[in-house]
């Protein structure tokens, strides 16, 4: 039995690490806005708020940060303790009591939300998947005004994805799919759906990449 650190045998018990944890400081860190970008909070009235559980707390998303771009405009709930600050082009994000985990937790997703908005409102995001194997690629068609990706991955069929309507697939290349969109969570959701299909696998390394992913090859075993 363990009480304070110390057992009933009378020695001490030593922590895995010698060092202090190291917290990330990514929420106070500012955000720069780009050129002919915009970023103002509005509220949501309470019968159309979204919320979450935490252990025993509830908390309402009663708040929307937008972001107007040259690209577009993206929205991000967030709940009534975010708040931000702008100055010149510099907008901080903070919380009502920092010393709180739950409040701290949201403060650097918050801030790292808002950063992603920002460069993708005004520059965009991208995906590239790659297609590794022998006679591996992909094709990009057109149905109804909606593109449409078919995956040429060694299968007797081709299986094919409709790209969202926020989003826009090319092919520099048979082997190289690019995913454009201002949202980067839809960018890199959709990338990892169609990776999805074929995953690398660990003897010949054959199989669908997504930006600089790389896996460590096996052995194959000899009997």
């Amino acid at each position: 039995m363990i009480r304070n650190g110390w057992t009933l045998l009378g020695r001490s018990i030593r922590n895995f690490s010698s060092t202090r944890p190291a917290l990330s400081f990514i929420g106070g860190s500012p955000v720069r806005l780009a050129e002919g970008v915009e970023v103002s909070m509005e509220k949501i009235p309470p019968e159309f708020c979204r919320s979450f559980v935490k252990g025993k707390q509830k908390f309402m998303l009663d708040q929307n940060i937008v972001v107007r771009g040259p690209k577009g405009k993206l929205k991000t709930l967030v709940p009534s303790f975010v708040k931000i600050d702008q100055k010149d082009d510099l907008i901080t994000v903070s919380v009502d009591n920092p010393d709180d985990k739950i409040q701290r937790s949201m403060w650097g997703t918050s801030r790292a939300i808002l950063h992603n908005n920002v460069i993708g409102t005004s520059e965009g995001h991208l995906a590239i998947v790659k297609f590794v194997g022998v006679g591996y690629r992909a094709l990009l068609e057109e149905e109804n005004g909606t593109q449409v990706i078919g995956l040429k991955v060694g299968y007797p069929y081709t299986p094919k994805y409709k790209v969202p309507s926020d989003l826009k697939a090319s092919l520099p290349s048979p082997a190289r799919l690019l995913i454009e969109g201002i949202d980067k969570q839809q960018v890199k959701l959709f990338a990892a759906r169609i990776r999805e299909f074929k995953k690398p696998e660990p003897y010949k390394g054959k199989g669908l990449y997504v930006d600089d992913e790389t896996i460590r090859l096996k052995q194959k075993k000899i009997k």
